[in-house]
């Protein structure tokens, strides 16, 4: 345990226990509202070592294969809802004897796998993915429901499957069009849904309303939405409603810490760090978006204006333009905020960079590194 961060060499994520909790108790509050199951999304965060806390306020994790199955069943211990765009033969034989539900993503999926998983499992309940033909995603990298989409049944090819025999088995159904939206469009999203799929509703057990709800956000509409599910919750008493938000339980509880290892000046001044966009904070480059720097502002803003980049080979690792009141110097600290959600699960070893260490400041105020990466790490992903 170390009680200093600068105590600590960089790169490194810092997780906030205090302000995990934070989130956490507000989707405790809306779980304690509406009788709504909320699991927790471990494509958006993954991080283990803080899962004693989480799983005190949810109630479990919903998996995207066979990997995060075990990681949940192996760490969290409490529901685990799987669901994979394409399962193999030899995933369905270790997923489905730890899993509460399993969800397909094809009418031709359900009908290869859903008797070998009762099987397997005769308790596990079976779904399947339909796409409500309606999304708001402000990113159409981002929109499950886009034309063409290859993610879930449409609702001509669900009727289908309904009506075959091996349908009788499908007891719920699980949807995903959100991605970092308020409540507004979950409720646009619920009419064209229930347009098509009402009718199936009386017959099954369980609804996922799946993840992208920005539930923690400063400035959602935390009471729409609890009025949103319990409305729906009447009209159809006999579903138990799930939300499998990932980015929420991890919105703005951690950073990621970066030293400055040189700056060079070929028209602008750059600074290079030992952390990498490319291998460690994907999203700035693959969505677009540009991280918050602390103490930084837009280029020119401030006195000085510096392009961050990392410390790879690849041009384009280029964090973007931020400048500062007073001058970067080689040793400094560059603090780039919320980074606990998706560049975690998402960052890579690209030219051998090693991977920041994970440390969470436990909520007595001290810090806790669970994961150093060392050349081992790397060594062994390629062996």
């Amino acid at each position: 345990m170390y009680q200093k961060t600068s105590e600590l060499k960089t790169p490194y994520w810092l997780l906030e226990e205090e302000l995990l909790e934070k989130n956490l108790k507000i989707l405790a509050n809306i779980k304690q509202k509406t009788g709504v199951k909320i699991l927790l999304a471990l494509k958006g965060y993954a991080l283990w070592k803080s899962f004693d806390l989480v799983a005190n306020y949810l109630d479990g994790c919903c998996a995207s294969g066979l990997h995060e199955a075990l990681l949940s069943h192996e760490e969290f211990k409490k529901e685990l809802h799987t669901y994979s765009p394409a399962f193999k033969l030899e995933d369905i034989e270790q997923i489905a004897p730890i899993s509460n539900h399993l969800v397909f993503n094809s009418s031709s999926q359900f009908q290869h796998f859903s008797k070998l998983a009762k099987k397997i499992n005769p308790q596990i309940s079976l779904g399947i993915r339909i796409n409500p033909e309606y999304s708001e995603s402000p990113v159409e990298l981002y929109n499950p429901c886009g034309v063409y989409s290859r993610l879930g049944v449409t609702l001509n090819n669900f009727d289908r499957l309904l009506k075959s025999e091996i349908g009788k088995d499908i007891e719920g159904l699980h949807f995903h069009a959100l991605c970092e939206q308020d409540s507004l469009a979950l409720e646009k999203v619920l009419e064209a849904f229930e347009e098509k799929f009402s009718v199936f509703l009386p017959k099954l057990k369980w609804l996922n309303l799946g993840g992208g709800h920005h539930l923690t956000k400063k400035g959602y509409d935390l009471e729409k939405l609890i009025t949103l599910l319990n409305n729906f919750q009447k009209k159809y008493p006999n579903l138990q409603l799930y939300l499998e938000p990932g980015e929420a339980v991890g919105w703005e509880t951690g950073t990621l810490v970066s030293s400055v290892l040189d700056i060079v000046d070929n028209g602008m001044k750059i600074a290079i760090l030992d952390t990498s966009a490319e291998a460690h904070m994907p999203d700035t480059i693959i969505m677009p978006y540009r991280a918050d720097v602390r103490n930084s502002g837009k280029a020119h803003e401030k006195s000085f204006t510096y392009r961050l980049a990392g410390n790879t080979c690849l041009a384009g690792d280029v964090m973007g333009d931020y400048s500062f009141d007073k001058e970067l110097k080689i040793g400094d600290k560059i603090i780039f905020e919320d980074q606990m959600h998706y560049t975690m699960v998402k960052a890579t070893t690209f030219n051998g960079v090693p991977l920041p260490s994970i440390v969470i400041r436990r909520s007595n105020g001290e810090l806790d590194v669970v994961k150093e990466f060392r050349y081992e790490s790397f060594k062994e992903r390629l062996s």
